[in-house]
């Protein structure tokens, strides 16, 4: 599943793939929102990358549908 996040003061958003379903990074987000100022929302991508963002920072979390992409060109004859 695809996660866009945008952060504050950076024009560019973050993008990353990662294995969790929508529920589990809605969870992480809201785990990390719980905490007073000091919370740091943190993403695993498929890579075993993890992104770390300070909840102060965040502008949006927009979260991607769980549905693998399609394999091949999709051209129609």
């Amino acid at each position: 599943m695809e996660v866009k996040i945008g952060v504050r003061s950076v024009h560019r958003e973050l993008v990353v793939e990662t294995e969790l379903t929508a529920q589990q990074v809605e969870e992480e987000i809201r785990n990390a929102l719980a905490v007073d100022r000091g919370g740091v929302f943190s993403i695993t991508d498929v890579k075993g990358r993890r992104v770390l963002v300070p909840v102060a920072s965040l502008g949006f979390v927009e979260i991607g549908e769980d549905e693998a992409r399609p394999v091949g060109f999709g051209g129609t004859l």
